[in-house]
C-alpha cells in the first residue's frame, strides 16, 4: 500500500532506484524469455524428427526380430542376443543453453561388427545380423531421443520459471513501485504548496506588521506637530 510509504524525498529518491534496477531486470528477463522460446523452438523441432526416426526404427527392429524369430527359431536368436560380451556403455556430461544446464549423452559400444557381438560366423545368420543392426540402431535412436527430451523439458521449465518473474516484475512490483513514487510525489508536492501558502502568510503579516508600525509613527509624527 502507497499509504505506507513515508512522504520523504530519501525514500522517494530510494524507489525511484528500485524502479530503474527493476526495470532493467525486467528487460533482461524479457530478453533471456525470448531467447529461451526460440532455442525451445529448434529443440521441440529436432524432438519431432527424433520421435520420428525413433517410430521408424522400433517398426524396423520389431519387422527384422520377428522375421529372425520366423526363420531361424526363438533357440538361435535368444542365444545370439545371450552371446553378447561387451554390452553399451552410456556416459552424460552437460552443456549450457542461455543458462540452462542440459545433459550431454554419449555412448560407445552400441553398434558392434559381428566378431564384437559375440556369437561368431558360425553361429550367425543373415537375418539374425539384421535384427542386430536394427536394434542397434534402435538403441542409438533411444539415447538421442532421451537427451532432446530430456533438455526439451529442463527448457520448458526455465522459460516457466522465467516468464513467472517477468510477470511478477510487470504485474506486481513495478505497479507498486510507480504507485509509492506517484504518491509521494503527491505529497511532496502538496506539503511544497502547504510551505509556500505559509511562507507567503508570514510575509503578508510581516508587511501588514511594518505598514501599521509605519502608520503608528506617522499618527505619532501628526500628533507631536
Amino acid at each position: 500500500m502507497a499509504e505506507d510509504v513515508k512522504p520523504t524525498r530519501k525514500n522517494l529518491m530510494a524507489i525511484e532506484d528500485r524502479i530503474e534496477l527493476s526495470e532493467r531486470g525486467h528487460d533482461t528477463l524479457e530478453q533471456k524469455r525470448d531467447g529461451l522460446i526460440m532455442e525451445f523452438m529448434d529443440i521441440l523441432d529436432q524432438a519431432q524428427d527424433v520421435r520420428a526416426d525413433l517410430s521408424d526404427d522400433y517398426e524396423t527392429a520389431q519387422r527384422t526380430i520377428d522375421m529372425a524369430r520366423a526363420m531361424e527359431g526363438d533357440v538361435a536368436v535368444r542365444g545370439a542376443a545371450a552371446a553378447l560380451k561387451e554390452h553399451p556403455e552410456i556416459t552424460t556430461r552437460s552443456k549450457n543453453i542461455m543458462g540452462v544446464v542440459v545433459p550431454q549423452i554419449e555412448s560407445t559400444k552400441v553398434k558392434k561388427s559381428i566378431d564384437e557381438r559375440g556369437y561368431g560366423l558360425l553361429g550367425s545368420s543373415a537375418r539374425i545380423d539384421e535384427a542386430a543392426d536394427a536394434y542397434e540402431e534402435l538403441l542409438e535412436s533411444i539415447i538421442l531421443a532421451a537427451e532432446v527430451e530430456t533438455a526439451m523439458k529442463k527448457m520448458l521449465e526455465e522459460i516457466e520459471t522465467t516468464k513467472r518473474r517477468v510477470n511478477a516484475l510487470e504485474f506486481t512490483l513495478l505497479p507498486q513501485l510507480y504507485e509509492n513514487q506517484e504518491y509521494i510525489e503527491q505529497k511532496l508536492e502538496e506539503q511544497e504548496r502547504e510551505e509556500i501558502f505559509r511562507m507567503k502568510k508570514i510575509k503578508d503579516k510581516k508587511e501588514s506588521e511594518e505598514a501599521e508600525a509605519e502608520q503608528e509613527d506617522d499618527d505619532a509624527e501628526l500628533a507631536e506637530a
